[in-house]
């Protein structure tokens, strides 16, 4: 069916005349009628009856009016739903427990009025497929993985090196240290069954054990945070990573610590992506909001791979990178 005849048959149902319609329409009375005789020759009734003052509905006409106008109250939200600044924001997060998405939730307290439609895509193959198709505005990933680039058309910039934390149970040889170096992990079982191979995770933590000396376990199933710190709580030998904002909560009797990690402090780089042609104001406004509240970068040292330098060098100071991916 033509909205463009629906909706000239409401004007004119209004009005009550073919010339004003005319009018209010910028058409010529000619093409009002036009519209109005294709429409009845579709629908296969009378819409109108002339009278002295112009013209009537007939009793199909009342009848099919209030569905006229819901078909076009339907047309203005269905354009809404893609007009930019009128749809809300589709960010990706990765998971609704790492800091980004605490970061999109601080985001968000402060512009309550924009709103977000928070997705949980895998990995940044697909997140980056997904930004090119215009499934979503933007995401949070550490870029660029090794032997990758970005594709034309993809941005990025940092906005958080969010530093890492030993998880261990309170068996653990380093459960009552008040912080550990890297160095100090040589050797230790750190369980990670979440790192799937070709994530950027897998990728960052594939690094850090070659950097370090550390052994990064992914057997067995991933049954969620949940157990793997049932599993941590019990054990004396194994650990395992977060980032200092992930929230963790767990039954006290398991006493689990989170030990701060330095000399150098291991972080995970953050990155905001999005597709240079998107036009949706809430993008500007978030990433101008992350540049705002993006955390210095501490005084003391700090360990990224190599392959991630490149998406970060320029966008802090003080701290130039070496050889050994330290800064």
């Amino acid at each position: 069916m033509d909205l463009n005849a629906v909706r000239t048959f409401v004007a004119v149902a209004d009005t009550g005349q073919f010339q004003k319609t005319a009018a209010d329409l910028s058409l010529t009375q000619q093409a009002v009628s036009k519209r109005i005789a294709t429409l009845e020759q579709e629908l296969g009734v009378r819409l109108f009856d002339r009278t002295a003052r112009g013209v009537g509905l007939t009793i199909d006409g009342q009848a099919f009016l209030p569905h006229a106008r819901a078909l076009l109250r339907a047309e203005e939200r269905a354009a809404a739903s893609v007009r930019p600044g009128s749809r809300a924001l589709r960010v990706d997060v990765i998971g609704r427990r790492v800091g980004p998405a605490g970061l999109l939730r601080e985001f968000h307290r402060a512009n309550p009025e924009r709103e977000l439609d928070v997705v949980t895509l895998f990995d940044v193959d697909r997140a980056i497929a997904a930004l090119q198709a215009g499934t979503i505005d933007v995401t949070f990933r550490a870029v660029t993985m090794p032997g990758r680039q970005l594709p034309e058309g993809i941005e990025s910039v940092p906005v958080f090196d969010e530093a890492l934390q030993l998880c261990v149970g309170p068996a653990h040889p380093l459960a009552n240290a008040s912080a550990v170096t890297p160095g100090q992990l040589a050797g230790q079982r750190i369980w990670m069954p979440g790192n799937a191979p070709g994530t950027e995770w897998a990728a960052y933590y594939d690094a850090f054990a070659d950097a370090f000396g550390v052994t990064i376990d992914t057997i067995g199933p991933n049954f969620g945070v949940e157990a793997l710190l049932e599993a941590i709580a019990a054990s004396d030998s194994l650990g395992t990573f977060f980032g200092e904002r992930t929230p963790l909560v767990w039954p006290v009797g398991q006493d689990l610590r989170r030990i701060p990690m330095r000399e150098p402090t291991p972080v995970y780089p953050h990155s905001l992506l999005w597709r240079t042609d998107d036009p949706h104001p809430t993008l500007a406004a978030l990433r101008d909001y992350l540049a705002a509240v993006r955390p210095h970068s501490p005084d003391a040292p700090t360990w990224v791979p190599a392959w991630a330098q490149h998406a970060r060098r320029g966008a802090t100071s003080g701290h130039a990178p070496s050889t050994d991916d330290r800064r």
